[in-house]
């Protein structure tokens, strides 16, 4: 008995050394990826239309699709809301500006764009693999799936942009920003005095 243990723990050791081997291979390719983010979208949407088409062509698992558009749906709020929040947590340090006289503050996303990008091809990457089981086809009427999600995607999207307005913060920037320097209050005055 005690030969038998022995033997299938050998066998299982190459198993979880080739295992961790991919992990690494993963992970180097992935940090890799991380300054391309262009690149990285445009192989997501690859992915988001290779679900597309398995939906369609299968006609079904609109239930995966629906809980697929639930969960992009937390995580589009994840990457537009600030990490903190000016109304929720009062704070000391740097907050977002409210007023034209305010300085500029950074935007600190509550989740980063890797992470948003990240979760986003992992969740159709896991809603395509569900589309080979059946369990996962459950009958239901897709239209009432699709008015519900445009119903609460309007919902909390109305919230989220009036949010945004007021405390006048825009979460989609392309590179680094960079000082310019203060408008000066005598281009405004400059022009008064014509």
């Amino acid at each position: 008995m005690e030969g038998t243990g022995g033997s299938s723990a050998s066998a299982a050791a190459p198993v979880n050394q080739w295992w961790q081997e991919l992990a690494k291979l993963f992970q180097y390719y992935l940090d890799k990826s991380t300054p391309h983010a262009t690149y990285r979208w445009i192989g997501s949407l690859v992915v988001v239309a290779i679900f597309v088409l398995r939906v369609f062509y299968v006609q079904g698992f609109y239930i995966v699709s629906y809980g697929l558009g639930i969960y992009l749906l937390n995580l589009l709020i994840g990457f537009l809301s600030p990490l903190v929040d000016p109304e929720l947590e009062p704070s000391d340090g740097p907050l977002l500006p409210t007023k034209g006289s305010d300085e500029f503050k950074p935007f600190i996303r509550r989740l980063p764009e890797f992470k948003f990008w990240y979760s986003f091809t992992k969740a159709f990457c896991i809603a395509f693999v569900m589309t080979f089981f059946s369990v996962f086809d459950v009958p239901v009427f897709w239209p009432i799936l699709l008015c519900y999600w445009v119903v609460l995607f309007v919902l909390t999207m109305r919230r989220q942009l009036a949010h945004m307005i007021k405390y006048k913060y825009i979460p989609f920037n392309i590179g680094k920003q960079k000082y310019t320097g203060k408008k000066s209050s005598a281009s405004s005055s400059g022009s008064r005095a014509d």
